[in-house]
Formats: C-alpha cells, sequence, structure tokens
C-alpha cells in the first residue's frame, strides 16, 4: 500500500470501450468514478488491459494504425506512455502491399497491463473520472478500444491528496 493511501473498497472492475465516429477521426469518452473528493478519496490503478480494433489490411501499399491510451485528463489527442497524464496505451500497425494479396508486417505494442513486480499500482487517479482515446491512420473502416481497469477505492491524507490532485491537473 502506498503510503498516504488506506484502502477502503475491494478491488473494483472497470470495463468499456469506444469507437470512432468516422474512419481515422479522434474519439475520447470519459468514465465517471464518482469519487468522495470531499473525503479525499481515490482510486488506485492495479492493472489494465486494452484492446484495439485491427487496422486495415486491404489498403494497397500503406501503412495503416489504430491506437489508443487511458489517461487521468481529457486529451486532444492519443497518448503515449511518455505523457504524464497517459497509464496505459497501445498501438497495433500493419504495413501491407495488395499486390502480394498480404500484409508485409504486422506489429503491436503496448505499455505494460500490469505493475512490475516491485510496484503496487499503475496510477492513482485523484479526480472524478478517467478518459479513454482511440484513433485510427489510414484506414477505411472505423476502429475501436477495449479495455477493462482493475483497482480500489482508497482515503488519502489531506497532503498526499493535494498533492496527487495538483499534479493530475497540472498533467492536462
Amino acid at each position: 500500500m502506498p503510503k498516504g493511501l488506506k484502502e477502503n473498497s475491494s478491488t473494483i472492475v472497470i470495463s468499456g470501450s469506444t469507437v470512432e465516429g468516422a474512419a481515422n477521426t479522434f474519439q475520447e469518452l470519459e468514465l465517471p468514478l464518482t469519487l468522495n473528493v470531499l473525503d479525499r478519496e481515490v482510486f488506485v490503478v492495479t492493472a489494465i488491459d486494452l484492446n484495439m480494433s485491427l487496422p486495415d489490411a486491404d489498403v494497397a501499399n500503406n501503412e495503416t494504425l489504430v491506437r489508443g491510451s487511458l489517461s487521468s485528463t481529457s486529451r486532444t489527442t492519443v497518448g503515449t506512455i511518455a505523457d504524464t497524464n497517459v497509464f496505459g496505451a497501445g498501438r497495433n500497425v500493419i504495413v501491407s502491399d495488395v499486390a502480394l494479396g498480404q500484409p508485409v508486417g504486422i506489429y503491436s505494442d503496448s505499455s505494460t497491463e500490469s505493475p512490475h513486480a516491485q510496484l503496487s499500482y499503475i496510477a492513482i487517479i485523484s479526480t472524478n473520472n478517467f478518459f479513454a482515446q482511440v484513433l485510427g491512420t489510414g484506414n477505411t473502416r472505423v476502429k475501436a478500444i477495449d479495455f477493462r481497469i482493475w483497482g480500489y477505492r482508497a482515503i488519502a491524507s489531506a497532503e498526499v491528496f493535494a498533492a496527487l490532485t495538483q499534479s493530475e491537473l497540472l498533467s492536462a
């Protein structure tokens, strides 16, 4: 258990998905956590699972991709793990040559789906919601991100809550 936090729930699982409104169009979904901020309640993320749609493989001589992310604040782009407000990100890429009748390269990467054995959590969310983003590039069909988050509610000490909230809001 991180210092300054006292667990006040058992494990909670949150699942969801978001779909582009049109092919290659950024889409963001806001998910409420309904935290009790008066009691300094936070959400401690212990594991995540991200599944993005496969990019289109039938686009001739093209690289198509699907990127997705989970963040503690709203974004105008899909984030990467280099962004301080992003706690999960992934990407699927297909390089195609329709003349050959098949993709010539398929690549996938994502942030770790559970913390390293030495870590007790992936992220701590101190505001009342989190966000899921998806964006395809070079596709002819809409793409989606499905996700599952495991975590628990905790009460933070006053100084920890203030620091977490300020840090989260400044990372937006």
